[in-house]
């Protein structure tokens, strides 16, 4: 299998400056050495039952569409990477939808995530070969972190997220508390340590969502996106609450996100994945593509 370097997953572009010989694609120069982070949008299909669908705070599901018509759209519309998270594999306790994920995959010219039930090596195999980039692990990294350390050894850290469900808990270190088997079982973890602790195992990207943001569209958790980004020192994906070109600006500087995902504000058109790079851009944050 070929690697995916990490420019490809929303990691840090290198860019060497006049000095350096190379140039980073189509931006400012910068001293050799010094990196520069190029902020990519994720619209994110959350998947049950073959369709796309949106709730708030995991829960009030709602029907958004055909996947592979919104993958296809979403990459028209300047996507820098997709999500594709199967919610209920892991409750149900079945492997991510191939199936569904071969279809999307051949309709999208971005990386693709693929999320939900993944529980072995073969199972990321099969994502891989049925087309996806990397994988996203929750349940399963929580109960087991040897896993993820076998499969950062066996396809690459880069092609390994880590999310994380998080809900407010004021007795943990971050007040953030670590949920799994899709936000609804209590851990006792703190967030921002089990993080680290993901780190550790090889894995390169974590992608918190907070359960009381979820869907809200009131604005993303910086605290956590922030104190994961900054204690960990990997590329953090802001995950849950996206409602206003403001929130996504604020994920960036504030939180420190490295990657904006967003559901409900792509799916029901209330912004469209250009209009939110043009924002960022016009408020001087450097943007993918």
């Amino acid at each position: 299998m070929a690697a995916v370097s990490a420019a490809c997953v929303g990691g840090p572009v290198v860019c060497y400056g006049r000095f350096g010989g190379v140039a980073s694609p189509g931006e400012a120069f910068l001293p050799k050495g010094e990196t520069m982070t190029f902020v990519s949008i994720i619209p994110c299909l959350d998947m049950k039952d073959g369709r796309v669908v949106k709730g708030v705070h995991f829960v009030e599901l709602k029907d958004a569409g055909d996947p592979v018509e919104a993958a296809a759209a979403y990459c028209a519309d300047g996507a820098d990477e997709l999500a594709f998270l199967d919610i209920t594999a892991t409750i149900e306790r079945r492997r991510a939808m191939f199936d569904v994920l071969r279809r999307v995959s051949r309709a999208v010219t971005v990386p693709l995530t693929v999320g939900g039930g993944i529980r072995t090596l073969q199972d990321i195999e099969d994502a891989l070969a049925a087309g996806a980039s990397a994988v996203s692990i929750s349940s399963a990294a929580f109960r087991n972190p040897q896993f993820v350390r076998d499969a950062a050894k066996a396809f690459g850290g880069e092609r390994i997220c880590i999310a994380i469900d998080v809900d407010r808990n004021d007795a943990m270190p971050s007040k953030r508390e670590v949920y799994i088997d899709g936000g609804r079982t209590p851990t006792g973890k703190d967030a921002v340590e089990f993080a680290l602790a993901m780190k550790d195992t090889g894995a390169g990207r974590i992608l918190p969502t907070s359960k009381a943001c979820d869907g809200s569209c009131g604005g993303y958790d910086l605290d956590v996106t922030r104190a994961i980004a900054e204690q960990t020192g990997l590329p953090v994906i802001a995950s849950g609450g996206a409602g206003t070109l403001e929130h996504f600006y604020e994920a960036a500087t504030i939180g420190k996100a490295s990657a904006l995902l967003a559901a409900s504000v792509f799916h029901f058109g209330t912004f469209t994945v250009a209009q939110v790079k043009d924002y960022l851009r016009a408020k001087g944050v450097q943007v993918k593509g």
